[in-house]
């Protein structure tokens, strides 16, 4: 699906963007974070603290699935992100501190992006999908230190004005071939390095403030983890008036004896 996209992309003051309009989104805090499908829905998300800067939250990883990252910013301000996943910068592949000297993405006043993958050019990036750990991005560099964690750091700019130029955005979705169905590995999620798709940006200046004003971090796990942790209720329903097995009252014949 074709569509119009916002996205900047910054180190040491110098950024790349192509960039469009977003409806304001109304919430606390200056972003909204959403990982969404290739199809725009919303993976499962559970909130477990957000105290106006910190934001704390377990994700549903469904195996194979490609993800992309929708931020929306919500201030009248531009603002800057430095997203890791797994622990990994996103732009740079570095291991991230979630810094402001770290290269960054960043966003014009209400305006909306998707992060889809990891940026190998300005042209170029390689989708994010979930898969087990030792097939992920970060553990192909020997670093298991943030796996499963999503964050995003964001940052003020010291000069807001700006004027922004509009580009359309071509994206060709794929379905992915890795593992569709019912999550089978009991291993922790990670984050994989797929398949290449077009991903234009541009350069621009941008100087963030040294002190991010809010930090997200989405934990993803597998369904079946997150049933055992309690985040959600996985226990079967059951009938009232139909049990699943009936007692008679009286004592059962052994196993293995029938009643004659």
């Amino acid at each position: 699906m074709n569509k119009l996209n916002g996205i900047l992309l910054a180190a040491a003051g110098l950024l790349f963007a192509f960039a469009v309009e977003a409806r304001p989104v109304w919430q606390d805090g200056d972003v909204d974070i959403e990982i969404v499908s290739d199809y725009g829905r919303e993976f499962a998300k559970y909130e477990i603290e957000n105290d106006g800067h910190t934001h704390r939250a377990y994700l549903e990883a469904r195996k194979g699935k490609n993800y992309s990252i929708r931020v929306t910013n919500n201030s009248d301000n531009r603002i800057g992100l430095v997203i890791a996943v797994d622990g990994r910068n996103i732009i740079s592949g570095k291991k991230s501190h979630l810094k402001s000297r770290e290269r960054m993405y960043v966003l014009g006043p209400y305006q909306q992006a998707e992060y889809e993958g990891w940026r190998t050019s300005k042209k170029q990036v390689n989708r994010f999908y979930f898969t087990q750990v030792d097939d992920s991005y970060a553990d192909a560099w020997g670093d298991r230190t943030a796996m499963g964690v999503i964050a995003v750091a964001v940052f003020k700019g010291k000069k807001p004005k700006i004027t922004y130029d509009n580009y359309p955005r071509r994206q060709e979705k794929r379905l992915s071939r890795r593992g569709q169905g019912a999550d089978t590995h009991e291993s922790a999620p990670g984050t994989g390095f797929g398949e290449s798709e077009y991903s234009p940006v541009r350069t621009v200046r941008f100087k963030p403030r040294s002190k991010a004003s809010e930090k997200h971090f989405l934990k993803y796990e597998w369904r079946r983890t997150l049933c055992r942790k309690g985040v959600i209720d996985c226990q079967r329903s059951r009938n009232r008036f139909w049990p699943d097995s009936w007692d008679s009252g009286f004592a059962p014949f052994p196993p293995g004896r029938r009643n004659h």
